[in-house]
């Protein structure tokens, strides 16, 4: 670092707080392979930002290359959705090992590394096929599904070589390992595979033949196409998410071909396997709406968040919300609820952000006092706390405008009263903690200086801009392309100034943070075309209207129950997008306006991430803080009560969805607030500057649910109860307790 830049960050505390970590199993290339990667990298994210503001590639290269060769954009929506997918399964398995890798005298298995050579040349028989379809399609051959010469070829010239060499390559990848900078073979066999099935699709799809899918007149060569995609996906994603989601994959799967065997309500109608396949890989499946929000605003904003780091605007936000709320009791952890709102809602998953925060936040949490444990918990459900903070909200909030056709500006602002709901809860949760145990805030000499903080507010200006736009009226797009030239334009008054090195650094960072939630929101893709070829949904939804029958509550707490286990383990935008397909038609159906049935099913797809047994937000935190996964999980679940409640709250009363005139909406936050500081008296057991009572937690707990219903009446019994508490407290006055620190492990 320059002395300049030195100098200019003396004052800060946070450094590289945004920087991506290195994952266990993700290949550490050098030299020629690392150049070549890293600019592959670098294109392809460059090519859906050039793409998605409608500029060729034509025009990129100054008009030196006909445009015939090298068409203006828009895409074809279809094939755009092929190619980005395709892309990210090429880049993700030549980046991330299937296995372990070699310690440093180890040698690579000779027989392995000849069999995955071996499975090169069926993979390379598929794609010469497949390019040798296309020019027999550009010559005037007229091709169907039934022509015996065509299914031949593409059965025994594309699609067995492609699957064999999908299958087989994907099983050696599981134990074929190299040296951490070598390139393995199997992985790059399953990177030409995925090329194939991109070149045959679209090639297939640039006919009439899309109309055939899920007919006895669509190719074979779709469906044994979309098996081999089906797989390549499933396991990158086992390699980029973990097994959780490929599992729920791999069971939707399943259910496709027993489920004619099942009873009641899970019985479907018997599918062909060439039927399912032929569909899966359209868009009412994997090129459905998850991919299509992961191809447009997904990656448009991993682009915005990858410039915002490489001109450190992410060090900037956390040492902002240091010099902010440091000082306060408890300091770090009001650091940690401001840093990583800030921070959360540029970034698509929860652990990402844990991990990116959390490594400043908890170790500064656990010195002030704080238990291992709470410690990660807190950072766990500010974390999750992020994926709801608008304008961005992680992804799901794109996702969701993409579903119900609601235009994202009226979800943005739709949810600006539960967020504050969250996040003020989580406040009133950690500093009544801190108040027990009698903690101190950050030093002024352990803080960046306010002062120099102020001067660089104009940091801001990039998110502002952000906000602007929308409101303003335009696109998503445009307004994160606006967004992501304006952190480009801002660094230039700092001392990290982006040049073109740097531009190109931050694209090749967009195109390598991008393959994760391609993969994720392409495995999803897999389990909604499940469920819509299936008509699963539709008899969950008629499960639901039977329970409603009985209680409209018992129905909102099921469908609780089914967005929060189907979310289990699965990143934010991957568990909304399920629940949204299975849980959200069913609300729907029960008389709930579409927007409140979303929030519902997007809440309790993002508080998954803190619920016990499998929290994923909460295990990445336990790692860092050194405490036990399960409790930290169950710490973060009562630190994030309040995220259980809020969607029960704005259930019952739309204003806090924005739904009302300007007294209705003032009224329903403020008595929310209210009730989310009695819940969290009643949870930790601190009311009003002292300990409080068992009987005296019941009754604040018991205030704040009254105050759940929103209608005045229940709000007046809220209040009154609340009172009551207040005069026990004052009259019984218990012993507080003596103040403890504990700072070794649970």
């Amino acid at each position: 670092m320059s002395a300049e830049k030195r100098g200019a960050d003396d004052h800060m505390i946070a450094h590289g707080v945004d920087e991506t970590p290195v994952e266990a199993n993700r290949r550490l290339f050098t030299g020629r392979m690392l150049t070549a990667i890293t600019v592959a990298a670098g294109v392809y994210a460059a090519f859906h930002m050039a793409a998605l503001n409608g500029l060729g590639l034509s025009a990129l290269t100054g008009g030196l290359v006909d445009p015939a060769f090298l068409p203006d954009f828009p895409l074809e929506t279809w094939n755009f959705r092929i190619v980005h997918i395709a892309g990210a399964l090429a880049l993700g398995f030549l980046w991330y090992a299937g296995a372990g890798f070699l310690e440093e005298r180890e040698r690579a298995n000779r027989v392995l590394t000849l069999l995955g050579w071996a499975l090169m040349v069926p993979a390379l028989v598929s794609l010469g096929a497949a390019i040798s379809f296309a020019f027999e399609i550009a010559g005037g051959v007229a091709w169907n599904g039934i022509d015996a010469r065509i299914k031949f070829n593409e059965t025994w010239w594309f699609g067995v070589p492609l699957v064999a060499a999908t299958a087989g390559s994907i099983l050696t990848s599981w134990v074929h390992r190299t040296p951490r900078a070598a390139l393995s073979i199997p992985d790059l066999v399953l990177a030409v595979c995925g090329l194939s099935v991109a070149v045959y699709l679209i090639t297939i799809y640039g006919t009439l033949m899309r109309n055939s899918t899920g007919t006895p007149f669509a190719p074979i060569g779709i469906s044994l196409a979309a098996v081999a995609g089906a797989l390549l996906i499933m396991e990158l994603t086992r390699r980029v998410a973990g097994l959780a989601l490929v599992v729920i994959a791999t069971i939707f799967l399943i259910y496709v071909f027993v489920g004619q065997h099942l009873p009641g309500f899970l019985q479907s109608p018997a599918i062909t396997w060439q039927r399912f396949f032929s569909q899966v890989y359209t868009d009412a499946g994997i090129l459905g709406p998850t991919t299509a929000v992961s191809s447009t605003y997904i990656i448009l904003f991993i682009i915005f968040a990858a410039f915002l780091q490489a001109s450190k605007v992410g060090d900037y936000f956390v040492n902002f919300a240091f010099a902010l709320a440091g000082r306060a009791r408890g300091g770090p952890a009001k650091v940690a609820i401001f840093a990583s709102g800030l921070m959360g809602m540029i970034n698509g998953t929860s652990a990402g952000n844990v991990v990116a925060t959390g490594s400043l936040t908890i170790p500064l949490m656990k010195k002030v006092g704080y238990r291992p444990r709470t410690a990660g918990a807190i950072e766990a459900a500010a974390s999750t706390g992020g994926q709801i903070m608008p304008p961005i909200m992680g992804a799901g909030a794109f996702i969701m405008a993409e579903i119900t056709g609601i235009p994202y500006t009226e979800i943005a602002i739709a949810a600006i009263i539960p967020a504050i709901l969250y996040f003020v809860s989580i406040y009133f949760m950690v500093d009544f903690e801190a108040a027990k145990l009698g903690m101190r805030g950050m030093r002024d000499d352990e803080l960046p200086r306010l002062a120099e903080m102020a001067k660089q507010v104009f940091l801001f200006l990039p998110i502002v801009i952000l906000i602007v736009a929308l409101f303003m009226g335009y696109s998503v797009i445009r307004a994160g392309t606006l967004a992501t030239v304006s952190a480009a334009v801002v660094s230039w008054l700092t001392p990290y100034r982006m040049g073109p090195k740097a531009i190109g650094k931050a694209f090749e960072l967009a195109g390598s943070m991008s393959i994760q939630i391609i993969a994720v929101c392409a495995c999803a893709g897999v389990i909604v075309g499940v469920i819509s070829l299936t008509g699963v949904g539709a008899r969950f939804s008629n499960l639901l209207l039977g329970l409603a029958e009985a209680s409209q509550l018992l129905a909102l707490v099921f469908a609780m129950c089914i967005a929060i286990l189907l979310g289990m383990g699965m990143p934010t935008t991957a568990a909304y997008a399920v629940a949204a397909s299975v849980v959200a038609p069913g609300l729907v159906e029960l008389g709930i306006p579409m927007l409140t049935a979303h929030f519902f099913v997007f809440y309790f797809a993002v508080v998954s991430a803190i619920t016990p047994p499998v929290a994923l937000a909460s295990y990445a935190a336990a790692g860092i803080s050194g405490s036990n996964a399960m409790e930290t999980s169950v710490a973060s679940f009562k630190i994030g009560i309040a995220a259980f409640i809020v969607p029960f709250m704005f259930f019952y009363n739309s204003a806090l969805l924005m739904d009302g005139d300007t007294l209705e909406i003032a009224r329903a936050g403020a008595t929310a607030v209210a009730g989310v500081f009695l819940l969290s008296s009643g949870v930790q057991g601190w009311f009003l500057g002292g300990p409080a009572k068992w009987y005296l937690q019941v009754a604040l707990a018991a205030a704040a649910l009254f105050m759940i219903e929103g209608g005045l009446v229940t709000d007046l019994i809220g209040l009154g109860v609340a009172a009551g508490a207040f005069f026990l407290q004052r009259v019984v006055k218990p012993k507080a307790p003596a103040p403890s620190v504990a700072r070794g492990p649970d």
